[in-house]
């Protein structure tokens, strides 16, 4: 069986530049490509993840690049596309990881913290797209580019306006490049992630909300997730690196302009929690959980 889907996947020789690629969910999306045979070039922006990252896949001998560059700068992004271009005759696959936020209320938000929103969910995705096409187009095979959204981009994230906005952004100018690359066989799609075990999803909580939160029990944890995701826990990195994997090889050859959601069913409940004290799969809580909250007094 691995040999019939590593026939039908046809990622071995391949080249995919990963951006965002040196630390948690980029890491473990780039690790997954060596293992499948894909010549790999990473950036990152924090050396220190990117260094341990860069150890753990030179032994695979499919390491061609791995540097310290923030995307979110366009020199930065430029300077990264001229180090592909310059270590590798071919592109066939772009992972645009990178992104970030942190929980703000818009009407305080100031200039310059919108500008970083749009630039670190958004606008580099464009450049970085720019950037991949005509290397991509140099071997006139096609190829797969793979940008990250998040279910924010689907719902009103309260406290992340922009960030939600420009991960919408990023979700429609992938939409309409799949249409436009099309014909050149260049497909483009997006993935949805949800809550993960990731630093970042943590680094995004107001400081009090992150310090109560890691006060808890893994069993309280485990508990209030398995109330918001139907599969009752978070996927790992590695479902992440999976649905990377799909979207890079010949298994999705027809697969352009599409959101993929990896979140554990979250995007498809909807608003529904399982609550507890008997509740079930409902949006607003009923008499179990509200007794237990408020009391069963009437006017409470």
């Amino acid at each position: 069986m691995p040999d019939f889907l590593a026939r039908r996947a046809k990622l071995e020789g391949k080249c995919a530049a990963v951006l965002g690629g040196g630390g948690g969910i980029g890491a473990s999306i780039s690790s997954a490509l060596a293992d499948a045979g894909v010549d790999v070039m990473i950036c990152d922006i924090n050396e220190e993840t990117l260094s341990e990252t860069r150890d753990i896949l030179a032994p695979t001998g499919r390491l061609r690049l791995a540097e310290v560059f923030d995307v979110a700068e366009p020199a930065a992004l430029d300077e990264f596309y001229r180090l592909v271009e310059e270590n590798s005759e071919r592109l066939d696959i772009v992972v645009n990881v990178a992104g970030g936020t942190h929980r703000t209320d818009f009407v305080t938000a100031t200039a310059e913290q919108v500008a970083r929103d749009i630039q670190r969910n958004y606008g580099y995705v464009v450049q970085s797209v720019q950037r991949a096409v005509p290397l991509i187009r140099r071997r006139d095979e096609g190829g797969s580019i793979i940008n990250f959204t998040t279910v924010e981009a689907h719902r009103g994230a309260a406290g992340f306006a922009v960030y939600a906005g420009a991960k919408a952004a990023t979700a429609n100018l992938t939409r309409a490049l799949a249409v436009e690359l099309g014909a050149e066989r260049i497909r483009l799609n997006c993935i949805a992630p949800d809550t993960t075990p990731s630093q970042g999803n943590i680094n995004a909580m107001p400081p009090g909300v992150a310090h109560g939160y890691a006060g808890l029990s893994p069993t309280a944890i485990a508990k209030g997730l398995g109330m918001y995701i139907p599969m009752k826990e978070p996927p790992p990195a590695g479902a992440l690196a999976d649905a990377v994997l799909f979207l890079a090889s010949n298994l999705s050859a027809y697969v352009s302009g599409m959101t993929l959601h990896v979140d554990g069913g979250t995007m498809a409940a909807a608003g529904f929690l399982d609550w507890p004290y008997g509740d079930g799969f409902v949006p607003t809580p009923l008499s179990g959980t509200l007794k237990k909250l408020f009391g069963e007094e009437k006017g409470e």
